[in-house]
């Protein structure tokens, strides 16, 4: 099974769907809730609907959120390329307190110094995992099928050991990124994919129904013991056949 799919009619209702699920996961973790981020458009999404439904909804009384990134370019934070400069301008400020704790990449390193440094800083986050669990990670998913900043035919498709690698071929500029791995997206609670536009269409499609010998990173993300779940637009989903659900206007 490839997971549960849901289909909204607009990235409108999409975003408000998702900021309800990120509610209720927050508020239904035991103690401290781990949420990982990934950026593009997923930002926007965000920033219209979590702050409101963070302040209003269950999440009050819930323990102290943990945001970290599911993968950052190497560009410095004011940069429009930055993913934690973009939260950090659209939707961090505005969650209710008790302000996140948000594991950033140090800027200025390597890609290699990046990498082992936000893997540290993920260990000492999650004391007692061997690779961390996350409560939630939310994944794009791009035309080519890529997730996070793992791309198709790319040799990180095969990392075991490490939880945070680095990139310095990425075929989507920046070139220069890291990513968090295949083993921590599979250990997570919860995954969600979030599409939007029938520009992904035709690439879910191939996640979603096809049988590849050799699979789209987007479509290796599996978890273990975990929850795997698609927040698709109409747009996005209108080339799939398998069942899924569809939520009309609220």
């Amino acid at each position: 099974m490839p997971g549960r799919i849901s289909v909204f009619p607009s990235p409108q209702e999409l975003g408000s769907a998702l900021a309800q699920l990120v509610v209720q996961r927050a508020a239904g973790s035991d103690g401290r809730f781990s949420l990982g981020l990934s950026g593009g458009s997923l930002v926007g999404l965000l920033a219209r609907e979590l702050p409101l439904a963070a302040t209003t909804g269950a999440a009050t009384g819930a323990g102290p959120w943990l945001v970290a990134f599911c993968d950052e370019r190497l560009v410095p934070p004011e940069h429009p390329e930055s993913t934690f400069g973009a939260y950090s301008a659209q939707l961090l400020p505005w969650l209710p307190a008790p302000a996140p704790t948000v594991l950033a990449v140090a800027p200025g390193l390597s890609p290699n110094a990046a990498a082992a440094d936000y893997a540290e800083r993920l260990r000492e986050a999650f004391q007692g995992d061997a690779v961390p669990v996350f409560d939630l990670l939310l994944l794009g998913v791009g035309p080519d099928g890529h997730t996070c900043s793992l791309f198709p035919n790319h040799p990180l498709l095969q990392e075991k050991e490490k939880i945070v690698a680095a990139i310095t071929d990425s075929p989507k500029p920046p070139p220069q990124r890291i990513t968090l791995t295949l083993p921590v997206l599979n250990a997570a609670r919860t995954v969600v994919f979030v599409a939007t536009g029938e520009g992904k269409a035709a690439v879910l499609k191939r996640i979603l129904e096809g049988n590849e010998e050799n699979p789209l990173p987007a479509a290796r993300v599996r978890p273990h013991t975990g929850q795997l779940l698609w927040f698709l637009d109409e747009a996005a989903a209108k080339e799939l056949t398998v069942p899924f659900e569809k939520h009309s206007i609220l």
